[in-house]
């Protein structure tokens, strides 16, 4: 790709899904033009129908400037514009793994992201002070914590959208835990989630933890406190240019250590009754998601978006020949997670 020109989209690094493509195009070794939102630079450039971070300039089919949002997608379309380096595993049970794990992270683990950053006063603060100065540094000190006041007010009133409140604060906390364990040991055994190369679940869970690893305090110091391999882990991906992964880098779903089984259970443990009271309250046009994770009560509002990723991923499954079926669905049974494709 040596003549390629750089590919320019504008994010922020408050938000995982940038951290998570800016670290998949310098894994992949795509040329980029990184560009801060809110930016003079990004005024003159077409605007996305939603505004969401990271936003991507990318031609449509007639050549024309286009604003493209949603990384799941953009990785699938960069996957097809630029070869080599692939982040989708040739083995189709073990593409099947990494999209749903991406999913996971996507759309369960930004419900700690979001919840740790605005339920605890001191990480309410540092977001408030930091996040601000990203969009322009050169203010008067009144006018950033003016700026950080109402950031801070908008993203706590959005805490129902990715369902963040009182009643599943204990919910999310208790499984996020458990999922820095399992992931810490994961590592002891192979460097990224399906083998010795990054796919794009590792960059999803990446974009998470860049926050919630490395940023926000509370989350932070739990990290720190037991999962120190998880802290290092993060700064690694940060910048795996230098990686020359192999296609024999991939573990094959037969040799994949009992640790991926244990993070997988997490998974059905919390995210598949989730996703599937969610897409429920939208079939009944429910003002309320409403069930039960681990016992303890469940509410926020229905999510429309997560609705449409089931529906990606039950699509995904169906496209899946018999034998990556067999390959995959032992695990799917085992971990709960087969209840979102019955």
């Amino acid at each position: 790709m040596p003549d390629r020109q750089p590919i320019a989209f504008s994010g922020s690094p408050g938000s995982p899904y940038t951290r998570k493509m800016l670290a998949l195009l310098r894994y992949r070794r795509i040329p980029y033009r990184y560009l801060m939102a809110n930016s003079a630079a990004v005024a003159d450039l077409p605007q996305p129908k939603v505004r969401l971070l990271p936003t991507f300039y990318l031609p449509d089919e007639a050549g024309a400037l286009q604003a493209v949002v949603d990384s799941t997608p953009l990785i699938r379309r960069l996957e097809r514009e630029a070869e080599g380096r692939s982040v989708i595993p040739d083995d189709p049970a073990l593409a099947f793994l990494d999209e749903l794990i991406e999913d996971y992270a996507d759309e369960w683990l930004t419900k700690a992201m979001f919840h740790y950053r605005w339920a605890y006063a001191d990480d309410i603060d540092r977001a408030a002070r930091i996040l601000p100065a990203w969009s322009g540094l050169s203010i008067p000190d009144d006018t950033l914590a003016q700026r950080g006041a109402m950031f801070s007010r908008r993203q706590i009133d959005r805490l129902y959208v990715v369902g963040s409140n009182p009643v599943t604060g204990p919910v999310i906390e208790a499984s996020h835990r458990r999922f820095l364990e399992a992931f810490e040991a994961h590592l002891t055994h192979q460097p990224y989630l399906l083998g010795r190369r990054p796919g794009a679940s590792d960059f999803a869970v990446y974009g998470q933890l860049t926050q919630l690893a490395q940023f926000d305090p509370t989350p932070m110091a739990l990290t720190l406190k037991i999962a120190p391999r998880v802290f290092a882990w993060v700064s690694l991906l940060e910048d795996a240019s230098g990686l020359e992964p192999q296609a024999s880098d991939w573990t094959p779903l037969g040799d994949q250590p009992e640790t991926l089984a244990a993070l997988l259970a997490e998974m059905g443990r919390v995210y598949v009754p989730v996703m599937l009271a969610n897409a429920q309250a939208l079939a009944d046009g429910a003002a309320e998601v409403r069930t039960e994770v681990d016992g303890l009560p469940w509410t926020q509002s229905p999510f429309p978006y997560q609705g449409k990723c089931l529906q990606w991923l039950r699509a995904s499954y169906a496209k899946l020949e018999a034998n990556a079926r067999c390959a995959v669905d032992p695990l799917l049974y085992r971990s709960g997670l087969m209840a979102i494709f019955a």
